[in-house]
């Protein structure tokens, strides 16, 4: 039972913000939730330590789980107020004189009598359950302890420095690499550092090991040291450390004035090589304190680090840092092989080794997982053993402390709590699969999973892209390729494993229906079984927990197949039985109606309707869905109009449209002040906008593709001081080099497929000091760039895509001293113009770090 930590902090903090006491002081339930919050601030205080315990205790763990689900009883009550506060906001904002008065007179007896009175009664009961189940822990002997007090499995074996060469496979490459970079003089500090990074069990010790060991470093450096630093970065323990592998007595109760006299004195000089292996600090002054008593070696030294997180090789230094693949597939057979058999036994076994390629496989790469699996099956010859293992996902094996899964673990138990419940949540995706940025933000969003503090400014987006980061920096998110408009990332395999096995109970991947257990209590589900037929599916749904959050029918944004089992009968089915739903994902589905009843889903914040082509009306009661901040109706190719009272969503953030409107009603779309994001596909008749825009002002993102019959953009986007990024494609009517009403501070534009653009809009120079990513692709008519690109001072990546007439670049490209990367596709004039050393266009584009040409 994970997660239970971090729930805890999500309603403590929820209680503790100032927007919710703000909306919680118009009812007298004030000391009823600052009851509560003392409560559950005493229960979370012992959380750490017995989510570390459950793995030995089931009572602990049955324990864990019954908190948990007072846990989000109580964030559902939380909910019940902001629900109340936002009907009402929007009852005085657009409701009708008649709605205005019913609703003042109602209130009032309602607040004295009713609301309060039962909410007060909800949270008495949620406080008088957590006080029942606060007096079990006793008998657990569980101690209090904060996030930051690391103890527990959380530690991993000390490492040493030998390895024996005939141990390690497929790291030739890697390790050739690594020494080039420790032979190399460096630069003009006497000290460097070169990191090896990647994720836990791709063998990064193993490679410092036979590098430390290689025959040109012992002749090359003067002193070797070895240090296993693993989680606890303590400098004077370190520098002790440092200073015994170097052959000299200390004394256990050295001072740190005395190790650092001794350590300069000893590395005085000296060209030496230190390796510090499994480092996760990222504390930078804690790191200069360490390296300041390094800094006395000789030219070339060198310290190679080992970590799992880029963040900690940038807070080390800013050195050269080696990122470790997975070994290739036949190198992982052959360790596979030697883990399983002994020595030339496998040659008896040729239908076992056809069994463990495809065992291989599942191991993307991970020789710590290639030895996990093959150990599993050291003296079983038995084909139904190694077929167990061939078809259990790897999560669901048993294993011991020093193999995959804990060894994955301790990246997890890393993560601050706030992180874990957004980590357990990407399990709700397949395996390969490439999340969005835009959709990952707004299904954490829609759970509550971005936490903000009082003080922050931070909008909610931002928030989730520090996370998205923070997960690719620890190397959790992987294959980032960024799109212009958006990012895209996938998890590795083993990481998804890690996912699964840790969001257990909670989160549920059901994509076969009739091999799934642990779903009946979860509250976030993927149903992604699509050979059930509609009664298969109704009957599933009623398997589930009332209590569900999340229900996702399908994940791809792109698919051909749409699902004929999601129909209105199972809509219904999910709209009667889950009123606590947060995310509602129907896409690619052939629903012909939403039901009206859609708008008793109070809590609803994330609707996705993609890809629904037979859809072609919304029922107005949507517009009551005040707490709604997604909605996706991008696809929903025979939608006739949006709802009459669209405005009323006043929680919206995220609209994207598909629709056969020519145009949209006044005191509608421009009234909704909360979008973020407002992206329009596939409109074909859309002609134009009436004014308002301006009213927008929090607008971040805004789209138009396909759509055919835009003459002109909307009036007032030079009003919209928050637009960072636009998207504009395949509008054949457009004409963007007109007048002067344009963004200035754009950060990313994409724009192509526009006929009517034959060079670049001047109006692009508003954004000079802010534009960062410019993509332009499909201008068949377009010839040369201007010569104010030069004039983009902050332009770090610009591609050009399929201009087949463009032949050269501005002399000015030669000035762009901020452009990082160039990529250049399908133009093959240009291409030429570009190849390296020989295109007359290469002078002006050699400063360039990375220039793509396909």
């Amino acid at each position: 039972m994970e997660l239970a930590y971090s729930i805890a902090a999500s309603v403590i903090d929820k209680i503790g913000s100032l927007a919710y006491k703000e909306i919680c002081s118009a009812w007298v339930v004030s000391s009823d939730l600052k009851k509560l919050e003392l409560t559950m601030s005493t229960i979370q205080a012992v959380l750490l330590d017995a989510e570390e315990k459950q793995v030995k205790n089931r009572g602990l763990s049955v324990w864990l789980g019954q908190l948990k689900d007072v846990f989000h009883d109580a964030m559902d009550v939380l909910d019940e107020f902001e629900c109340e506060a936002l009907r009402r906001q929007v009852v005085k904002m657009h409701g009708s004189t008649r709605e205005k008065v019913l609703d003042s007179v109602s209130y009032s007896f309602f607040n004295l009598l009713g609301f309060s009175y039962k909410m007060s009664q909800k949270i008495k009961g949620i406080r008088e359950s957590l006080e029942e189940l606060a007096k079990d822990r006793a008998q657990f002997h569980l101690e209090e302890r904060f996030e930051d007090q690391r103890i527990g499995d959380r530690k991993r074996e000390m490492t040493h420095s030998f390895v024996r060469d005939c141990d390690v496979i497929g790291r030739d490459d890697d390790k050739q690499k690594i020494i080039d970079l420790l032979m190399h003089p460096g630069d003009n500090c006497n000290v460097s550092v070169i990191s090896v990074v990647g994720i836990g069990g791709l063998g990064k010790t193993t490679l410092a090991q036979w590098v430390y060991n290689d025959k040109r470093i012992t002749k090359h450096f003067d002193s070797r040291i070895w240090v296993c630093v693993s989680e606890d970065f303590n400098v004077l323990t370190l520098a002790k450390e440092i200073l015994k592998s170097t052959g000299n007595g200390i004394k256990e109760n050295m001072s740190m004035d005395e190790v650092q006299v001794n350590l300069r004195s000893i590395l005085k000089k000296k060209r030496f090589f230190i390796v510090l292996d499994d480092v996760w600090n990222e504390n930078r002054n804690k790191w200069f304190s360490l390296k300041n008593l390094l800094i006395e070696g000789g030219q070339g030294s060198k310290i190679l680090v080992t970590t799992r997180s880029h963040k900690v090789a940038s807070t080390m230094a800013p050195g050269p840092i080696h990122d470790i693949e997975g070994l290739a597939e036949d190198d992982c057979l052959s360790l596979f092989l030697r883990w399983a058999f002994n020595e030339g036994e496998e040659k008896q076994y040729p239908n076992l080794i056809n069994i463990g390629k495809k065992i291989v496989k599942k191991c993307k790469g991970v020789p710590l997982a290639v030895k996990t699996l093959g150990g599993l099956l050291y003296s079983k010859t038995e084909e139904r053993d190694w077929i167990s293992i061939r078809d259990n996902e790897i999560w669901k094996l048993e294993q011991k402390d020093d193999d995959i899964l804990p060894a994955l673990k301790l990246s997890y138990n890393q993560l601050p709590s706030y992180l874990k419940q957004c980590f357990a949540h990407c399990s709700l995706y397949p395996k390969d699969f490439r999340y969005s940025n835009l959709d990952l933000i707004q299904s954490w969003m829609a759970n509550g999973l971005l936490q903000k503090s009082n003080k922050s400014s931070q909008e909610l987006e931002d928030i989730g892209e520090q996370y998205i980061k923070d997960f690719l920096s620890r190397c959790l998110f992987q294959e980032f390729e960024d799109i212009g408009t958006f990012v895209t990332f996938k998890m590795h395999d083993l990481i998804h494993d890690l996912s699964l096995y840790v969001a257990q109970n909670d989160y549920c991947l059901i994509e076969n229906t009739n091999n799934s257990n642990n779903f009946e209590k979860a509250r976030h589900v993927s149903i992604l079984d699509h050979n059930l037929g509609v009664d298969a599916m109704i009957d599933f749904l009623n398997k589930l927990s009332n209590s569900m959050q999340t229900i996702n029918f399908s994940c791809e944004d792109w698919t051909s197949t749409e699902h004929s089992f999601i129909n209105k009968p199972l809509v219904e089915t999910c709209i009667s039985r889950f009123k606590q739903l947060r995310l509602l994902n129907l896409r690619y589905s052939r629903l012909e109606e939403l039901p009206s009843s859609i708008s008793t889903l109070k809590h609803l914040r994330y609707l996705n309707l993609r890809g629904n082509k037979q859809i072609k009306k919304l029922p107005n009661s949507i517009c009551n869905l005040q707490n709604l901040e997604t909605l996706i109706l991008r696809g929903c190719e025979e939608l006739e109009e949006l709802p009459r009272d669209i405005r009323k969503m006043i929680s919206l953030r995220y609209l994207s449209i598909t629709t056969k409107q020519t145009r949209f009603p006044t005191d509608g779309i421009e009234c909704m002040c909360s979008l973020r994001i407002l992206y329009f596909d596939k409109c074909p008749r859309l002609e134009s906008f009436q004014e308002g825009i301006q009213r927008l002002t929090a607008l971040r993102l805004l789209g138009f593709q396909n759509c055919e019959s835009l003459n002109s953009l909307p009036q007032g986007l030079k009003h919209l001081t928050a637009l960072e990024v636009m998207l504009i494609q395949n509008c054949e009517k457009l004409n963007l080099m007109e007048g002067d009403d344009y963004p200035t501070s754009l950060r990313r534009l994409g724009i192509g497929r526009l006929p009517k653009l034959v060079a670049l809009p001047l109006w692009l120079k508003g954004s000079a000091n802010t534009l960062n990513f410019l993509t332009i692709f499909d201008f068949h008519n377009l010839v040369v760039l201007p010569e104010w690109l030069s004039d983009l001072n902050s332009l770090q990546k610009l591609m050009i895509r399929y201009c087949p007439r463009l032949s050269s670049l501005p002399e000015g490209v030669a000035h762009l001293t901020t452009l990082r990367e160039l990529e250049i596709v399908r133009c093959p004039n240009l291409r030429r113009s570009c190849e390296q050393n020989v295109g007359k266009d290469w002078p002006k584009i050699a400063h360039i770090p990375l220039v793509k040409l396909i």
